[in-house]
């Protein structure tokens, strides 16, 4: 089995494109996905948290998580980030 990432600067950045990718993908916005995200817990996110988030690559699990949650998203496979 190959190594999910060398190093984490490569697992953020993974995370970041692939939550990026599934928000175009549903057609959905940073402003959308504030709304979703407040649904499952996460009240004080906005779009520019959200875009900084995003942007640095570094956040909670908790943000990736519901993130998922909140795009509906049934499985996940590692090898899909």
């Amino acid at each position: 089995m190959a190594a999910f990432a060398k190093n984490e600067a490569e697992i953020a950045d993974r995370a970041s494109r692939f939550l990026k990718a599934e928000l175009k993908r549903a057609g959905l916005t940073y402003d959308d996905l504030s709304e979703r995200l407040g649904k499952h817990g996460l009240k004080g996110e906005t779009r520019n948290s959200i875009t900084a988030k995003l942007a640095r690559g570094t956040f909670a699990a908790t943000f990736f998580l519901a993130s998922l949650a909140a795009l509906e998203m049934e499985g996940l496979r590692l090898e899909d980030i």
